[in-house]
Protein backbone atom coordinates (compact mmCIF):
# COMPACT_ATOMS: atom_id res chain seq x y z
CA UNK A 1 0.00 0.00 0.00
CA UNK A 2 1.31 3.73 -0.98
CA UNK A 3 2.39 5.40 2.23
CA UNK A 4 0.67 8.51 1.68
CA UNK A 5 -1.12 9.65 5.14
CA UNK A 6 -0.07 12.34 7.36
CA UNK A 7 1.80 10.15 9.72
CA UNK A 8 3.75 9.02 6.92
CA UNK A 9 4.59 12.74 5.85
CA UNK A 10 5.37 13.77 9.20
CA UNK A 11 8.44 10.70 9.48
CA UNK A 12 9.70 11.50 6.05
CA UNK A 13 9.91 15.39 6.97
CA UNK A 14 11.77 14.35 10.28
CA UNK A 15 14.07 11.76 8.74
CA UNK A 16 14.89 15.24 6.47
CA UNK A 17 15.45 16.74 9.40
CA UNK A 18 17.98 14.40 10.92
CA UNK A 19 20.10 14.84 7.69
CA UNK A 20 20.24 18.16 7.49
CA UNK A 21 20.59 19.19 11.17
CA UNK A 22 24.66 18.25 10.06
CA UNK A 23 24.33 19.96 7.08
CA UNK A 24 25.02 24.03 5.87
CA UNK A 25 21.91 25.40 8.29
CA UNK A 26 23.67 23.45 11.13
CA UNK A 27 23.59 26.23 13.13
CA UNK A 28 20.49 27.02 13.30
CA UNK A 29 19.15 23.12 13.16
CA UNK A 30 21.59 21.05 15.40
CA UNK A 31 19.85 22.58 18.64
CA UNK A 32 16.68 24.06 17.47
CA UNK A 33 15.26 27.29 19.43
CA UNK A 34 11.82 29.02 18.16
CA UNK A 35 13.86 31.69 17.86
CA UNK A 36 16.74 30.12 15.46
CA UNK A 37 14.25 28.20 13.61
CA UNK A 38 12.56 31.80 12.94
CA UNK A 39 15.53 33.36 11.89
CA UNK A 40 16.06 30.58 9.38
CA UNK A 41 12.80 31.12 8.03
CA UNK A 42 13.30 34.67 7.59
CA UNK A 43 16.96 33.63 5.66
CA UNK A 44 15.71 31.38 3.29
CA UNK A 45 12.89 33.24 2.27
CA UNK A 46 14.69 36.47 1.72
CA UNK A 47 17.66 35.06 -0.26
CA UNK A 48 15.72 32.30 -2.41
CA UNK A 49 13.05 32.49 -4.52
CA UNK A 50 10.04 30.47 -3.13
CA UNK A 51 7.51 28.93 -5.31
CA UNK A 52 3.52 29.34 -4.74
CA UNK A 53 3.24 26.65 -2.37
CA UNK A 54 5.87 28.02 0.09
CA UNK A 55 4.64 31.46 0.35
CA UNK A 56 0.98 29.66 0.87
CA UNK A 57 2.43 27.79 3.44
CA UNK A 58 4.03 31.09 4.88
CA UNK A 59 0.89 33.29 4.83
CA UNK A 60 -1.01 30.37 6.77
CA UNK A 61 0.78 29.39 9.30
CA UNK A 62 2.00 33.27 10.61
CA UNK A 63 -1.10 35.10 9.41
CA UNK A 64 0.80 37.44 7.28
CA UNK A 65 2.21 37.52 3.53
CA UNK A 66 6.51 37.50 3.10
CA UNK A 67 7.17 41.44 2.68
CA UNK A 68 10.87 41.77 3.32
CA UNK A 69 10.00 45.11 4.29
CA UNK A 70 8.14 44.06 7.34
CA UNK A 71 10.87 42.15 9.21
CA UNK A 72 9.50 43.61 13.17
CA UNK A 73 6.02 41.99 12.22
CA UNK A 74 7.48 38.59 11.38
CA UNK A 75 9.64 38.61 14.18
CA UNK A 76 6.52 38.83 16.40
CA UNK A 77 5.52 35.45 14.98
CA UNK A 78 8.07 33.71 17.51
CA UNK A 79 5.23 31.70 19.11
CA UNK A 80 4.52 29.97 15.46
CA UNK A 81 7.90 28.56 15.58
CA UNK A 82 7.22 26.32 18.95
CA UNK A 83 5.34 23.22 17.87
CA UNK A 84 8.20 22.92 14.86
CA UNK A 85 10.68 23.07 17.58
CA UNK A 86 8.79 20.47 20.04
CA UNK A 87 8.38 18.44 16.87
CA UNK A 88 12.55 17.99 15.65
CA UNK A 89 13.25 17.51 19.59
CA UNK A 90 10.83 14.97 19.43
CA UNK A 91 8.75 16.59 22.28
CA UNK A 92 5.34 16.29 20.78
CA UNK A 93 3.82 15.01 17.46
CA UNK A 94 2.72 18.64 15.68
CA UNK A 95 -1.18 18.03 14.22
CA UNK A 96 -0.89 21.34 12.47
CA UNK A 97 -0.37 20.78 9.00
CA UNK A 98 1.23 23.96 8.00
CA UNK A 99 3.80 23.70 11.00
CA UNK A 100 4.73 20.44 9.19
CA UNK A 101 4.79 21.93 6.00
CA UNK A 102 6.78 25.04 7.23
CA UNK A 103 9.18 22.39 9.33
CA UNK A 104 9.82 20.56 5.12
CA UNK A 105 10.71 24.29 3.93
CA UNK A 106 13.28 24.46 6.91
CA UNK A 107 15.00 21.08 6.01
CA UNK A 108 14.19 21.97 1.78
CA UNK A 109 12.13 18.39 2.11
CA UNK A 110 11.20 17.86 -1.68
CA UNK A 111 8.05 15.97 -1.53
CA UNK A 112 6.53 19.36 -0.23
CA UNK A 113 3.62 20.89 1.10
CA UNK A 114 1.34 17.11 2.25
CA UNK A 115 -0.69 17.50 -1.00
CA UNK A 116 2.20 17.28 -3.30
CA UNK A 117 3.51 14.31 -1.14
CA UNK A 118 0.40 12.53 -1.31
CA UNK A 119 -0.12 12.66 -4.72
CA UNK A 120 3.05 11.34 -5.34
CA UNK A 121 3.21 8.68 -3.08
CA UNK A 122 -0.09 8.01 -4.39
CA UNK A 123 1.39 7.58 -7.82
CA UNK A 124 4.84 5.62 -7.19
CA UNK A 125 3.85 2.44 -7.36
CA UNK A 126 1.97 2.42 -9.89
CA UNK A 127 5.10 4.10 -12.35
CA UNK A 128 6.88 1.41 -11.06
CA UNK A 129 4.57 -1.31 -11.95
CA UNK A 130 4.74 0.51 -15.13
CA UNK A 131 8.53 1.11 -15.52
CA UNK A 132 8.89 -2.91 -14.93
CA UNK A 133 6.02 -3.65 -16.94
CA UNK A 134 6.95 -2.45 -20.31
CA UNK A 135 7.23 -4.71 -23.22
CA UNK A 136 9.63 -3.83 -26.67
CA UNK A 137 6.83 -3.93 -29.01
CA UNK A 138 7.87 -4.64 -32.73
CA UNK A 139 8.20 -1.10 -34.72
CA UNK A 140 6.89 -0.35 -37.88
CA UNK A 141 10.18 -0.64 -39.89
CA UNK A 142 10.82 -4.29 -38.13
CA UNK A 143 7.83 -5.34 -39.48
CA UNK A 144 8.43 -4.11 -42.79
CA UNK A 145 12.00 -5.92 -42.98
CA UNK A 146 9.82 -9.16 -41.98
CA UNK A 147 7.57 -8.80 -44.89
CA UNK A 148 10.10 -7.55 -47.12
CA UNK A 149 12.64 -10.60 -46.37
CA UNK A 150 9.01 -13.05 -46.62
CA UNK A 151 8.77 -11.53 -50.27
CA UNK A 152 12.79 -11.99 -51.06
CA UNK A 153 12.74 -15.55 -50.00
CA UNK A 154 9.60 -16.47 -51.98
CA UNK A 155 10.52 -14.70 -55.76
CA UNK A 156 6.43 -14.73 -56.09
CA UNK A 157 6.34 -11.33 -56.52
CA UNK A 158 9.14 -10.94 -59.30
CA UNK A 159 7.41 -12.97 -61.28
CA UNK A 160 3.82 -11.89 -60.59
CA UNK A 161 4.96 -8.78 -62.26
CA UNK A 162 7.17 -9.96 -64.87
CA UNK A 163 3.92 -11.95 -65.90
CA UNK A 164 1.96 -8.94 -65.45
CA UNK A 165 4.06 -6.64 -67.68
CA UNK A 166 3.94 -9.48 -70.54
CA UNK A 167 0.24 -9.67 -70.33
CA UNK A 168 0.03 -5.87 -70.81
CA UNK A 169 2.24 -6.14 -73.76
CA UNK A 170 0.29 -8.66 -75.41
CA UNK A 171 -2.95 -6.37 -75.45
CA UNK A 172 -0.95 -3.67 -77.29
CA UNK A 173 0.39 -6.14 -79.58
CA UNK A 174 3.41 -6.56 -78.40
CA UNK A 175 4.30 -10.23 -77.97
CA UNK A 176 6.66 -11.30 -75.29
CA UNK A 177 9.72 -8.72 -75.90
CA UNK A 178 12.73 -8.89 -73.89
CA UNK A 179 13.02 -5.77 -71.18
CA UNK A 180 15.61 -4.15 -71.79
CA UNK A 181 15.49 -1.09 -69.50
CA UNK A 182 14.11 -1.28 -65.50
CA UNK A 183 12.44 1.30 -63.65
CA UNK A 184 12.22 1.07 -59.46
CA UNK A 185 8.90 1.38 -57.71
CA UNK A 186 8.30 1.72 -54.01
CA UNK A 187 5.44 -0.14 -52.28
CA UNK A 188 5.10 0.17 -48.69
CA UNK A 189 8.82 0.91 -48.35
CA UNK A 190 10.04 -1.90 -50.49
CA UNK A 191 12.19 -1.38 -53.44
CA UNK A 192 11.35 -3.90 -56.14
CA UNK A 193 12.36 -4.48 -59.73
CA UNK A 194 9.87 -3.69 -62.02
CA UNK A 195 10.14 -4.48 -65.83
CA UNK A 196 9.56 -1.86 -68.57
CA UNK A 197 8.36 -2.89 -71.87
CA UNK A 198 10.71 -2.06 -74.52
CA UNK A 199 9.29 0.34 -77.35
CA UNK A 200 11.99 0.06 -79.74
CA UNK A 201 10.09 -2.31 -81.97
CA UNK A 202 8.61 1.06 -83.53
CA UNK A 203 11.74 3.43 -83.64
CA UNK A 204 11.47 3.52 -88.00
CA UNK A 205 8.07 4.24 -87.40
CA UNK A 206 7.95 6.89 -84.71
CA UNK A 207 11.30 9.29 -84.85
CA UNK A 208 9.59 11.86 -83.52
CA UNK A 209 9.80 9.59 -79.94
CA UNK A 210 13.57 9.07 -80.83
CA UNK A 211 14.14 13.08 -80.97
CA UNK A 212 12.52 13.73 -77.86
CA UNK A 213 14.44 10.99 -75.59
CA UNK A 214 17.59 12.53 -77.27
CA UNK A 215 16.20 16.36 -75.76
CA UNK A 216 15.43 14.72 -72.48
CA UNK A 217 19.10 13.29 -72.24
CA UNK A 218 20.67 16.80 -73.34
CA UNK A 219 18.58 18.37 -70.82
CA UNK A 220 20.29 15.78 -68.02
CA UNK A 221 23.72 16.72 -68.74
CA UNK A 222 22.64 20.93 -68.45
CA UNK A 223 20.65 19.95 -65.09
CA UNK A 224 24.88 18.20 -63.81
CA UNK A 225 26.51 21.14 -65.18
CA UNK A 226 24.31 23.37 -62.56
CA UNK A 227 24.26 21.37 -59.85
CA UNK A 228 28.13 21.33 -60.58
CA UNK A 229 27.85 25.43 -60.44
CA UNK A 230 25.76 25.47 -57.61
CA UNK A 231 28.26 23.75 -55.44
CA UNK A 232 31.55 25.58 -56.50
CA UNK A 233 29.40 28.49 -55.89
CA UNK A 234 28.79 27.52 -52.63
CA UNK A 235 32.18 26.40 -51.16
CA UNK A 236 33.36 29.60 -52.62
CA UNK A 237 30.52 31.18 -51.07
CA UNK A 238 31.49 30.06 -47.50
CA UNK A 239 35.26 30.32 -47.87
CA UNK A 240 34.81 34.63 -48.48
CA UNK A 241 32.71 34.88 -45.39
CA UNK A 242 34.90 32.29 -42.93
CA UNK A 243 37.77 34.41 -43.86
CA UNK A 244 36.09 38.06 -44.52
CA UNK A 245 34.28 37.76 -40.91
CA UNK A 246 36.33 38.03 -37.68
CA UNK A 247 36.16 34.54 -34.89
CA UNK A 248 33.46 35.11 -32.35
CA UNK A 249 35.09 36.52 -29.10
CA UNK A 250 36.06 34.18 -26.10
CA UNK A 251 37.29 35.19 -22.38
CA UNK A 252 39.90 33.07 -20.27
CA UNK A 253 39.73 33.03 -16.51
CA UNK A 254 42.86 34.95 -15.32
CA UNK A 255 43.22 33.89 -11.54
CA UNK A 256 40.50 36.24 -10.46
CA UNK A 257 38.81 37.91 -13.11
CA UNK A 258 38.00 36.99 -16.89
CA UNK A 259 39.59 38.33 -19.73
CA UNK A 260 38.55 38.71 -23.44
CA UNK A 261 40.86 37.10 -25.87
CA UNK A 262 40.94 35.81 -28.98
CA UNK A 263 39.35 32.48 -30.05
CA UNK A 264 42.39 31.35 -32.15
CA UNK A 265 44.10 30.93 -29.20
CA UNK A 266 42.21 27.82 -28.20
CA UNK A 267 42.50 26.44 -31.57
CA UNK A 268 46.13 26.85 -32.04
CA UNK A 269 46.54 25.57 -28.49
CA UNK A 270 48.72 29.12 -27.57
CA UNK A 271 48.43 29.52 -23.86
CA UNK A 272 46.01 28.07 -21.23
CA UNK A 273 43.68 27.03 -24.10
CA UNK A 274 42.37 25.08 -21.26
CA UNK A 275 40.30 27.33 -19.76
CA UNK A 276 39.37 29.28 -23.26
CA UNK A 277 35.73 29.40 -23.68
CA UNK A 278 33.46 31.41 -25.92
CA UNK A 279 32.54 34.84 -24.60
CA UNK A 280 29.23 34.67 -21.93
CA UNK A 281 27.68 37.94 -21.13
CA UNK A 282 25.89 36.95 -17.73
CA UNK A 283 30.54 35.44 -16.49
CA UNK A 284 32.38 38.17 -18.19
CA UNK A 285 32.12 40.73 -15.60
CA UNK A 286 32.56 37.96 -12.66
CA UNK A 287 35.28 38.73 -10.01
CA UNK A 288 36.76 36.59 -6.81
CA UNK A 289 37.01 39.18 -4.13
CA UNK A 290 38.59 38.88 -0.55
CA UNK A 291 36.19 39.17 2.27
CA UNK A 292 37.19 40.19 5.55
CA UNK A 293 35.09 42.15 8.31
CA UNK A 294 34.72 45.11 7.07
CA UNK A 295 33.15 43.96 3.49
CA UNK A 296 29.56 44.32 2.79
CA UNK A 297 27.86 41.39 2.53
CA UNK A 298 24.07 42.65 1.88
CA UNK A 299 21.81 45.33 0.98
CA UNK A 300 19.43 47.65 3.09
CA UNK A 301 17.08 44.60 2.60
CA UNK A 302 19.01 42.45 3.82
CA UNK A 303 19.45 40.21 0.28
CA UNK A 304 23.14 39.01 0.05
CA UNK A 305 25.12 40.92 -2.41
CA UNK A 306 28.30 38.45 -2.05
CA UNK A 307 28.35 34.75 -3.51
CA UNK A 308 30.54 32.15 -2.65
CA UNK A 309 31.25 28.15 -3.48
CA UNK A 310 33.28 25.64 -1.69
CA UNK A 311 36.59 24.22 -3.23
CA UNK A 312 38.78 21.94 -2.39
CA UNK A 313 41.03 24.17 -0.50
CA UNK A 314 38.14 25.52 1.21
CA UNK A 315 36.16 28.74 0.00
CA UNK A 316 36.35 31.46 -3.02
CA UNK A 317 34.23 34.65 -2.89
CA UNK A 318 32.56 36.35 -5.56
CA UNK A 319 30.99 39.70 -6.47
CA UNK A 320 27.91 38.63 -8.63
CA UNK A 321 25.88 34.83 -8.97
CA UNK A 322 27.01 32.60 -11.75
CA UNK A 323 29.30 29.47 -11.42
CA UNK A 324 32.99 28.96 -10.40
CA UNK A 325 35.18 29.32 -13.09
CA UNK A 326 37.65 26.17 -11.80
CA UNK A 327 35.13 23.73 -11.03
CA UNK A 328 31.77 24.87 -12.44
CA UNK A 329 29.85 24.26 -9.42
CA UNK A 330 26.74 27.19 -8.87
CA UNK A 331 27.61 29.95 -6.61
CA UNK A 332 25.24 30.72 -3.92
CA UNK A 333 24.52 33.68 -1.66
CA UNK A 334 26.71 34.22 1.22
CA UNK A 335 24.97 33.14 4.70
CA UNK A 336 25.58 34.18 8.35
CA UNK A 337 26.09 30.58 8.80
CA UNK A 338 29.12 30.43 5.95
CA UNK A 339 30.52 34.17 7.46
CA UNK A 340 30.80 32.64 11.27
CA UNK A 341 32.01 29.38 9.53
CA UNK A 342 35.17 30.71 7.43
CA UNK A 343 35.33 34.69 7.72
CA UNK A 344 34.55 35.36 11.33
CA UNK A 345 37.01 33.78 13.29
Amino acid sequence: MPNNTFEDYKIAVKKKYEIEKNGDHSFYLSSPTRARLRNLCWELFQQQNRNQDDLNVFSSLLGLAFDVNKRNKFDEQIDKFRPIDNYFKGESDPANVDAVNMAAILVDFKARPFNKFRIQELFEDEIQIENEDKLELPSPEMEQRVEKDKIDNSGDLEKFLVEKEKEKGREKGIEDETPRFRTREKITDIEVRQPTINSFAGIEKNPEKVEKREESGKSGINWKHAIVFASVFLFVGFVVIYFAFPNKECMQWSGDHYEIVDCELKIEGIGKSYNIEILDPTLVNLKKVKVCDTTTYFDKNGVAIIWYAKTANGIDFFNIHGRHPENNSPLRPVTHYILNKYVKK
